[in-house]
């Protein structure tokens, strides 16, 4: 028999995900890593998602972050993320069931236009299209900085206080010192520091708060 198919685990279809988080709980282990237990399953979720052990080091949570976050999905609180990517990962009919809904401005054409007026970019617009949204607001970036940068400027301009942050964006340009500015504010959040992220993560964050209140 060929040795490569000697290798080969044999999972039932529904059975992957479990087998997976099985394997990523002994491989932590095996690093000697202990994770909090209020943050495990969306630390876990975050390394699901990309396959990238370094998460379990730099996903950082403000004080309760985890128990403040679920709180909001629980009465009703809306999703804003700045890609469509990461509108398409989010489980919205799970959300639906406490009243939840999820928005992504980017494809808005009043968006596209004032991004082109003021030589920015449609993320950054794109929160202030999010700041006119009447409830509590879990703000999930996963790609562009600017979309952090324009909610703290949101925050220090207009007295805005955004209900909650996930700051995963990833890249190179201001990247870094985006997520380090939102943790000076007073906004509870979940972020990756340095220059990792992206929006398969912010939707497995954003699930992983969601499957904990469905499960």
């Amino acid at each position: 028999m060929n040795v490569l198919i000697t290798n080969i685990e044999h999972v039932l279809p529904e059975d992957i995900e479990k087998r997976s988080f099985e394997i990523i709980t002994k491989e932590l282990s095996d690093r000697g890593i202990s994770l909090p237990k209020d943050q495990e399953m969306v630390t876990k979720r975050a390394i699901h998602t990309s396959a990238d052990f370094d998460y379990a080091n730099t996903l950082t949570y403000s004080k309760d972050a985890v128990a403040i976050a679920k709180d909001l999905i629980r009465n009703g609180a809306d999703i804003v993320t700045d890609t469509n990517m990461a509108l398409t990962g989010i489980n919205k009919k799970k959300l639906a069931t406490f009243g939840g809904q999820v928005h992504c401005f980017m494809a808005d054409e009043e968006v596209a236009r004032i991004a082109k007026e003021r030589g920015t970019t449609r993320a950054s617009v794109s929160m202030e299209m999010a700041y006119k949204i009447n409830k509590p607001v879990i703000f999930a970036i996963g790609n562009a900085p600017t979309a952090l940068i324009s909610l703290y400027e949101l925050m220090e301009n207009t007295g805005f206080k955004p209900a909650f942050i996930i700051g995963v964006p990833v890249g190179f340009v201001n990247v870094e010192a985006a997520k380090e500015l939102i943790m000076t504010t007073d906004v509870p959040y979940i972020v990756n520091r340095g220059r990792k992220g992206g929006s398969n993560v912010a939707a497995a964050i954003c699930n992983a708060l969601i499957y904990e209140l469905t499960r």
